[in-house]
């Protein structure tokens, strides 16, 4: 098999990691790592984007596992190699194991929903988990409108909104109240983030819903994408998200979506 390798060059066990995968990929498989690590362990990369590959290793957590799905459409492997991960599906000390099934294809696909997102018509990178727009201050309340296809939804006051994949239910979104959604409905939750009045509640809307989340007041605000990249805003701009036609490709070794909840939540 042909394996991209991504992992935080800046994070001591996640390198630690890599350098354990490495011996047991070179034996039997093409192996290219993605240009920051490699540089890191004094090797040859190239970035994810450019990588042709049959399946990325994210060596890490959660973070690592959706940068590579912004930023590949291959299947991905999230390998913990430090503190608990929902995304992750095996710890380094388990890759040996996990290697012997993946060639023998003992393995299925998760395929889950992506949020496309758009401001003032760019469209900027998918989302695998939620993309977030927030106060640009600490403890400073905005003034929100949500729209999905046209309609008003509600406004109300709050930190921010969330705007989540089935997916993502179970990270940001599950932190301020909104509900698990099963990965293989197709549909999009949009949550409050510290919402003024406590009779605020999430909603739920299908993935094919164009969701506008609109500043009544316009002031600053970050819009934060899967937690891997900020985007500085003006308050003014037009904020859109909808269901992507691309989807986040998880390698799974049997476990289901609940048992996953009842072990790691």
């Amino acid at each position: 098999m042909k394996f991209g390798v991504t992992a935080n060059p800046n994070i001591a066990h996640a390198r630690a990691g890599v350098q354990q995968l490495l011996p047991l990929l070179g034996k039997k498989h093409t192996v290219t790592l993605e240009s920051d690590i490699a540089a890191n362990l004094g090797k040859k990369g190239k970035p994810l984007e450019d990588m042709a590959v049959d399946m990325v290793l994210a060596v890490g957590g959660d973070g690592t596992v959706l940068r590579a799905l912004q930023r590949t459409t291959a299947r991905v492997l999230g390998i913990n190699s430090g503190s608990l991960g929902f995304l992750t599906e095996v710890t380094v000390d388990e890759f040996p194991d996990a290697l012997y099934r993946l060639e023998r294809k003992e393995f299925t696909v998760e395929e889950g929903g992506k949020i496309a997102v758009t401001v003032d018509g760019k469209r900027l990178p998918d989302c695998t988990n939620e993309a977030v727009l927030h106060t640009a201050q600490v403890a400073k309340i905005r003034d929100f409108e949500v729209w999905s296809n046209e309609t008003l939804v509600q406004k109300l006051r709050a930190d921010g909104i969330i705007v989540a994949t089935p997916t993502g239910s179970t990270s940001y979104n599950l932190s301020v109240g909104g509900p698990i959604v099963d990965p293989r409905v197709e549909a999009l939750v949009i949550s409050a983030i510290a919402p003024f009045k406590p009779s605020a509640r999430a909603t739920v809307v299908p993935a094919s819903a164009s969701v506008r989340v609109k500043l009544a007041k316009p002031k600053e605000c970050l819009l934060v994408l899967d937690g891997q990249q900020e985007v500085s805003l003006k308050g003014t701009e037009d904020v859109r998200s909808t269901g992507s036609k691309e989807r986040a490709k998880l390698v799974k070794f049997g476990d289901d979506f609940y048992r996953r909840i009842e072990v790691k939540l």
